[in-house]
């Protein structure tokens, strides 16, 4: 599950069951890297805020999935293989088309978006690698060519936030030793503006 100790869900009690009870999906289960948290359940609480707002928020406009194609790539970029597999589920959930969804899983895997996107999609995992890879190498002119490109500055925005939630998660996992033992993979919360609604079902 994780190099570190963990509460159980069966063991949990006070704050920290209240969070579990806000996170877990099908048979009280909580995802590892959610429960990996769980000595520091404040930490958990301000993962939840920025993973669902900056993810699955309801004001959002770009698509959910294309926004999961983008946690897929950063993942892919930082070689979190837990990540990759969680949200590469959840992208091909939504998408409900399993060749599609290969399609986008190879380009991304060569980060060759090109191969699966139109250019306004593709310019943005493009700045999401340039994000990860090489930050302080952002310039001005790399957010001018996505708005040439269409690209308006809040969908901008979006795909800097759910850029580097990636990479705070993908270290997350990374630096914990996360696994996906027992996790069920590809669920996620539904598009809301209320902080309780996470309902995995």
């Amino acid at each position: 599950m994780t190099w570190i100790n963990t509460v159980p869900y069966e063991e949990a009690e006070g704050k920290l069951k209240r969070l579990y009870n806000r996170v877990k999906g099908p048979d009280n289960n909580v995802d590892n890297i959610m429960m990996a948290h769980s000595l520091r359940p404040h930490t958990m609480e301000a993962h939840m805020s920025i993973y669902k707002y900056v993810l699955h928020h309801s004001a959002n406009t770009l698509p959910k999935a294309f926004l999961e194609a983008i946690g897929t790539y950063v993942s892919i970029l930082n070689k979190c293989h837990y990540c990759i597999e969680h949200h590469y589920s959840g992208m091909a959930r939504l998408i409900g088309d399993d060749e599609r969804s290969l399609e986008i899983r190879a380009a991304l895997e060569i980060s060759e978006p090109k191969k699966a996107f139109d250019k306004k999609h593709a310019a943005l995992l493009k700045y999401a690698r340039k994000l990860t890879i090489n930050p302080s190498e952002i310039t001005k002119e790399d957010i001018n060519r996505l708005r040439d490109l269409g690209n308006t500055d809040g969908e901008i925005l979006e795909v800097n936030q759910v850029t580097a939630y990636f990479c705070y998660a993908n270290r997350t996992v990374l630096g914990l030793g996360i696994n996906t033992d027992g996790d069920i993979i590809g669920l996620s919360p539904n598009d809301s503006d209320n902080p309780d609604d996470w309902n995995h079902k």
